[in-house]
């Protein structure tokens, strides 16, 4: 059965439709990313430190970077005898590793010695920073799950990738709290080289964000609850006509609560956010819930049905990871894994376009 776009059939969620219209404009026209690519707060310096400092060598320009033996006539002060043969002549392979052809190994005694063997290099990258106490931290590359674990008691975490080419990826990182909501996405860009150690390190993930109501009575008290780092400064916005700011701290578990009192809010709807800061570091925004101001309290009901489409991580949610999954494979062929996703959870037409945004946005949970 093909979707196609109603618009007339159901309300498209507000922050979807930003985060669609964000995403396909640049496709307008051929776009390349801007250098200037946005990493939330804290998280910025350390990526950038690590997207800039390791850069990709260039093989064939005569130099030897990074990640090369050697190029061309640049040796880099190498010969046969430093690496362990008795003399010779060293040169440079068109791939910039060196070739020991023309060195030579000795002889004699117990049989000769051996052909050098180089070592290899191994290509990692190691993330690290801050979640929620015991929480499971999940990496993708390039919009596919790379690796989790499990944050620590105080909420500090570390995952390490290695096997990788050195190329440009997007890599992001999510956390879910201990009642099962899930952070914002945090992505952000990393120049890998090959046979380099990368650290991306200051990641600080977002607070999860929920309240008790979906309509809360004028005047009456709406609670807005997560969890993030144990002893974190929370921050909490809640934008109206006039944004208005609380604050609170986490407890020992990272788990924080505060009651608003509506009587400062308008009639109508609203939406709330929540960020945390520790030893001057500093997250990024959570993502925003809404709720509404009116005449009568409203609990706010979690659905325990699945989305029977759109859920590409198998999490019963769909929202901003499943965006970020089929934003990636937007106008790209699909990999076979992905094809038997799309088949299943979208159009099933073989790729990824407006139409699977549409079947996105009706299914939508946030």
């Amino acid at each position: 059965m093909k979707f196609q776009i109603l618009y007339s059939k159901f309300h498209i969620p507000a922050l979807f439709l930003i985060l669609l219209l964000v995403f396909l404009i640049p496709y307008s026209k051929p776009h390349i990313p801007n250098s200037k690519f946005q990493i939330p707060n804290t998280a910025y310096a350390s990526v950038q430190e690590a997207s800039t400092k390791p850069l990709v060598a260039v093989c064939g320009n005569g130099i030897k970077e990074a990640g090369e033996q050697c190029d061309g006539t640049d040796l880099a002060g190498q010969t046969c005898v430093g690496l362990g043969y008795v003399g010779g002549t060293l040169s440079c392979n068109t791939n910039c590793t060196f070739n020991t052809s023309a060195c030579t190994s000795g002889g004699g005694g117990g049989g000769g010695g051996g052909a050098y063997v180089p070592p290899v290099v191994e290509t990692k990258v190691n993330f690290s920073g801050r979640a929620y106490p015991k929480s499971t931290v999940t990496l993708l590359k390039d919009a596919q799950i790379a690796a989790t674990t499990i944050a620590g008691s105080d909420a500090n975490f570390q995952i390490s990738i290695s096997g990788l080419a050195g190329g440009n990826y997007i890599f992001a990182v999510y956390s879910e709290d201990k009642d099962g909501r899930r952070s914002s996405l945090l992505t952000f860009p990393v120049s890998i080289t090959s046979g380099v150690t990368t650290n991306v390190s200051g990641i600080f993930i977002a607070p999860t964000i929920a309240v008790d109501k979906s309509e809360v009575k004028q005047g009456d008290n709406i609670a807005i609850f997560g969890q993030s780092v144990p002893k974190a400064d929370i921050t909490i916005q809640v934008s109206s006509e006039e944004d208005f700011f609380a604050k609170t701290v986490a407890d020992v578990s990272g788990v924080y609560l505060y009651n608003l009192g509506t009587e400062i809010l308008d009639y109508g709807s609203h939406f709330t956010k929540s960020k945390a800061a520790k030893d001057g570091e500093i997250s990024s925004f959570s993502r925003a819930v809404s709720f509404l101001v009116g005449t009568k309290n409203v609990a706010k009901v979690v659905p325990t049905k699945c989305p029977a489409k759109a859920d590409l991580n198998n999490n019963c949610r769909v929202n901003l990871v499943d965006f970020s999954i089929a934003a990636y494979w937007y106008k790209r062929p699909l990999s076979v894994l992905f094809a038997a996703t799309e088949k299943e959870k979208l159009n099933g037409d073989g790729k990824v376009d407006l139409v699977d945004f549409s079947i996105m946005a009706f299914y939508w949970t946030g």
